[in-house]
């Protein structure tokens, strides 16, 4: 047995050592410790968001078109020319729209664009008011054709075309605008909708089997479907369709027997269009074409119009039309 001296000694060489050990260990909360040789370095803190200054554009910047023509910008435009209503309504999306001088005949969105001095057709423009206008850049896009983009460069008009043929195109169309404007903040904002968008389609119908794929078929003008190659194709695919139309090429006029034998099972077609020749709207041509009630798309009522802009322009809207595409055709997926 112990005696109390004992015991009292003991006590107090504890409260020693604790109170050692305390001390200690303040001293090393108030230091930044550094990790033993041979061990990794404990991970550093997540970068600090991107700065407004680090979105802004280095100029000069030297940038090619779809014809492989080169740009060089030594500044951001300041008056900027669209006769491309996709082009137009990328341009106002990012924020430019006091720095458009001009549109062409058919841009009629945002609203806004009706304001702006009209600058002729899509494929072929008023070269003297492009010219009187000063612009110093015109961008086009899927409607003129190469040829008409030379003429007009071969009078110093400085034509810009773009060429989309799939979603992410018009989304880096989008992004280049910005870069080439020094609005790269605002384009990503309409980007990352437009990525949104996509992924809620795509999401939505990812659990369809192969086997179990509608067959779809559209039409966008009287008589006029698309087939492979072109962005509204990749439309019906990215909606978890077939195009009916898959065994051609680009845009091109149908042979109604052909979709008769194709037997779609959902047809889309433009709402608002309506035919010069007889004054019908595109879903009574639809339905009263020789052999088409046998359709099954048209026996089961599946005939649904769809936006006409937002699914024929290859712009910042275009994948809200996806959105409608997917829900006509897989309503139950895709909310």
């Amino acid at each position: 047995m112990r005696n109390p001296e004992e015991s009292t000694q003991s006590r107090r060489y504890l409260q020693l050592v604790l109170v050692f050990m305390l001390a200690l260990l303040l001293t090393a909360c108030g230091k930044t410790e550094q990790p033993p040789a041979g061990t990794a370095a404990p991970s550093s803190p997540s970068p600090a968001p991107q700065t407004a200054d680090s979105k802004k554009t280095q100029y000069p910047l030297k940038v090619k078109d779809a014809t492989g023509k080169e740009f060089t910008f030594d500044k951001a435009p300041q008056k900027i020319i669209s006769v491309s209503p996709a082009e137009t309504e990328a341009l106002f999306a990012i924020g430019l729209g006091d720095k458009i001088v001009g549109v062409s005949d058919y841009d009629d969105y945002p609203a806004e664009a009706k304001t702006k001095p009209k600058m002729g057709g899509i494929v072929q423009p008023n070269q003297e008011s492009i010219i009187a206008s000063g612009a110093e850049i015109v961008f086009t896009g899927v409607s003129m054709k190469s040829e008409s983009v030379e003429k007009l460069r071969a009078m110093n008009i400085n034509v810009f075309k773009v060429e989309p043929k799939t979603v992410d195109d018009v989304i880096q169309n989008v992004l280049l605008y910005g870069k080439i404007t020094d609005h790269q903040e605002q384009a990503e904002k309409v980007v990352s909708k437009m990525k949104e968008e996509l992924k809620k389609v795509t999401d939505g119908v990812k659990t369809v089997a192969a086997d179990q794929k509608k067959k779809v078929y559209i039409e966008f003008s009287p008589g006029w479907t698309v087939g492979k190659g072109e962005f509204m194709d990749e439309l019906i695919t990215l909606s978890g369709g077939v195009n009916a139309a898959s065994d051609i090429t680009g845009w091109k006029q149908i042979s109604e027997e052909k979709i008769i034998q194709a037997n779609p099972d959902v047809i889309l077609f433009a709402n608002d269009v309506v035919d010069d020749k007889t004054k019908k709207s595109l879903e009574q041509l639809i339905r009263e074409r020789s052999g088409w009630g046998e359709i099954k798309a048209v026996k089961d009522n599946r005939v649904i119009g769809l936006d006409q802009n937002k699914l024929s322009r290859p712009g910042p809207r275009l994948t809200e039309g996806l959105l409608e595409m997917a829900r006509a055709i897989y309503p139950d997926l895709v909310k």
